[in-house]
């Protein structure tokens, strides 16, 4: 993909003003879709492998279910993992002369990510920072989304070009959520997140600690594999909202390998359970 409407380096990664980089015609375009959307919600980690993926995944099928029109944008350039968290491979997107459509898994939810434009599921993008902050642009601008109740962002691990990328074109972000898991080596990148929102301006929404306990497939009880309440104890830290602890299930890992939400198809579980108290209380901090 070629850069355009920048005249600096090759280089310069996604801290260009990206009004710099639309023409007008573009700028229109993300100013109508950003218009068009209630609330914006980051979803972050410090570090791969905490699940992130798929507590994004369940958060916006969660607010979906409560009618509230919810879009999830994966702007995790080289892992996207939510089409196989909604089980959406290899289904093709609606292009029309008036843009892309993005998929619609449920009802209220509309998903777009770099993976359904890839050939193979393990075709890999080997991109720098301005292709990926142009194609983030893209998912704003050349996308048609419809008008949403919420915006659930899922962002690669760590604090790099994507997550400056999102920032800078959303302009405003009404919260961030921060995955963790109880280790205590996870926890010095949990802290970096934290700062990043803070010295970026913006809100944290609180902390979501992830595989926190297992629970056992024969018994139900919950046994504490990894020491747990780390996230919860950084919260306090900070004075930031804790949002709560998700245990481990095989159903999780099973729901995600089959596409299928633990939320909407265990709704009896515990982990369905903890994360519809997590949607519950995200949405009650956003009430206008």
């Amino acid at each position: 993909m070629e850069e355009k409407g920048c005249s600096c380096e090759t280089q310069c990664g996604p801290q260009c003003d990206s009004k710099k980089r639309l023409n007008e015609e573009g700028q229109d375009g993300l100013k109508n879709t950003v218009s068009k959307i209630k609330r914006k919600i980051l979803v972050l980690s410090g570090k791969g492998g905490v699940g992130k993926s798929t507590v994004s995944t369940n958060l916006a099928v969660g607010l979906s279910q409560k009618g509230y029109l919810t879009g999830l944008l994966d702007i995790d350039i080289h892992g996207p993992n939510i089409p196989n968290m909604l089980g959406l491979q290899g289904i093709p997107l609606l292009v029309t002369d008036a843009g892309l459509f993005p998929l619609k898994p449920f009802e209220n939810l509309e998903v777009i990510s770099i993976g359904f434009f890839l050939q193979e599921k393990d075709t890999p993008v080997i991109w720098r920072g301005p292709l990926k902050h142009r194609v983030i642009e893209q998912f704003l601008t050349e996308v048609r989304w419809g008008p949403l109740d919420y915006l659930v962002v899922d962002s690669p691990p760590g604090t790099g070009d994507e997550v400056i990328s999102i920032h800078q074109l959303l302009d405003k972000v009404d919260g961030a959520v921060i995955v963790a898991t109880p280790q205590e080596v996870a926890l010095a990148d949990v802290r970096r997140s934290i700062r990043f929102c803070l010295e970026t301006s913006i809100p944290i929404l609180g902390v979501v600690e992830n595989m926190s306990g297992f629970v056992c497939p024969r018994c139900g009880d919950i046994i504490e594999i990894f020491k747990t309440g780390g996230a919860e104890k950084i919260a306090k830290e900070y004075n930031i909202p804790f949002l709560g602890k998700i245990p481990l299930d095989p159903r999780i890992v099973q729901g995600g390998d089959e596409g299928k939400p633990v939320l909407l198809y265990y709704p009896d579980s515990e982990p369905a359970k903890a994360f519809a108290k997590v949607v519950d209380k995200i949405v009650e901090l956003l009430k206008p």
